[in-house]
């Protein structure tokens, strides 16, 4: 008798600390999809972010190399690691590349002016 009472000790003892466990878990799983979504919320605001230099340009006749670039500075308040100009579609397209405080490098594509 004293064998059954022991596993039933022994089956309590390991259920409670699995749901302790899994009660561990949950706010980083919680956390995690936290995460996600703060992260697609910025993705967006990125995107918004390069529309809004497109309209300024679009609106301004385009803008230069430097300007562009303090644009994007002022902006993302990133430090600049790259500036380049292309041409696309019989325009001029500056492609800017930020450092973000979070250590991730990201491309701003802001149109420059006619050739």
């Amino acid at each position: 008798m004293r064998g059954l009472d022991e596993r039933k000790s022994e089956v309590q003892f390991l259920t409670t600390m699995l749901l302790i466990g899994v009660l561990a878990v949950l706010p980083a799983t919680a956390q995690a999809f936290e995460i996600e979504r703060t992260h697609r919320e910025l993705s967006s605001q990125d995107q918004n972010r390069d529309q809004q230099h497109f309209q300024i340009a679009q609106k301004s006749g385009g803008m230069s190399l430097s300007e562009a670039i303090e644009s994007v500075r002022r902006k993302t308040n990133g430090r600049i690691v790259r500036a380049e100009t292309k041409v696309s579609g019989g325009r001029e397209v500056h492609h800017i590349k930020v450092l973000t405080k979070d250590g991730k490098v990201k491309t701003h594509k802001v149109p420059g002016r006619r050739p």
